[in-house]
């Protein structure tokens, strides 16, 4: 099977010949870049709409921040956080996929229920019931790699054998399983979680070698957006690294990405677009 040229919903499509943007919407007092940002349902959908004018084609909202040492909170404490947003976007009907971070089955179903078609779970159907929350609704899913969890990822010495390859073992593992569960091959993309459990040298091999994924047949979600590899790289604090974003962005096109997730959608979009028209170029 190869990449589908597009992924359907209802009168909404992913098409894949081009760079798809990923705008991220947090609902959430502490993660790492914008945590508290985001105060009232306005202020979300104040951004919401720029990211859309600017050129996203997704918004991701996520109501549990996965930055490196991250406290859980619980399912009924996140959807009292996203799902009011959902439903005001859902209203506001913007020309746009709605995608929710989350790694609960409960949360996913209710987001999937007010109106949400992808489900972003950096756990990879960590939640046993997820895969039958995903199938049942007939949505699409991203599949990412994390090393441990939030709280520990970041923990300890981070040794692969060969990162690219274990990264690729683990997702083809994911994906068979996802199958298993009844989701349809066509609408599974794939993460290799860039600074979920990796050193600042994984991320820029994971970067470089991002074309080595393609063997799996998905299209590839890259969220590399001001991330701590980025500052080690640049010196620059995390509210000062979206130049570094565009450029990381704009590399990964060129090695085979096709949809950036960033906090930036503005600053990401022009980097990306000549990115793409160079890679496409004889």
């Amino acid at each position: 099977m190869l990449i589908p040229p597009s992924i359907n919903f209802d009168s909404l499509k992913l098409n894949f010949d081009k760079p798809i943007l990923m705008g991220i919407l947090n609902i959430t007092p502490d993660s790492f870049s914008d945590g508290g940002r985001l105060t009232s349902i306005e202020s979300a959908l104040k951004l919401a709409r720029d990211m859309v004018s600017a050129g996203a084609q997704i918004l991701d909202i996520g109501g549990e921040s996965t930055r490196p040492g991250a406290i859980p909170v619980t399912a009924t404490d996140e959807s009292k956080r996203v799902l009011p947003v959902i439903n005001a976007l859902v209203a506001e009907k913007l020309p746009t996929i709605l995608s929710i971070d989350t790694a609960k089955a409960e949360v996913a179903q209710a987001a999937l229920q007010a109106g949400v078609h992808i489900v972003n779970d950096v756990t990879a159907l960590g939640d046993q019931n997820m895969g039958r929350v995903i199938a049942k609704a007939n949505a699409a899913v991203v599949l990412m790699h994390m090393r441990g969890e939030p709280r520990t990822m970041q923990e300890g010495e981070i040794i692969y054998n060969d990162v690219v390859a274990d990264i690729r073992t683990y997702l083809a593992n994911a994906i068979n399983q996802a199958v298993a569960a009844g989701i349809k091959r066509e609408r599974i993309m794939i993460d290799p979680g860039i600074g979920f459990g990796k050193t600042t040298q994984h991320n820029l091999t994971l970067t470089r070698h991002l074309g080595e994924f393609a063997s799996l047949n998905c299209p590839i979600v890259y969220g590399p957006s001001r991330k701590r590899f980025l500052g080690e790289i640049t010196s620059r604090p995390i509210y000062d690294r979206d130049r570094a974003t565009a450029a990381v962005c704009a590399l990964a096109i060129a090695n085979g990405a096709h949809v950036l997730r960033v906090h930036d959608v503005n600053a990401v979009a022009d980097a990306v677009k000549v990115a793409h028209a160079v890679a496409n170029t004889t």
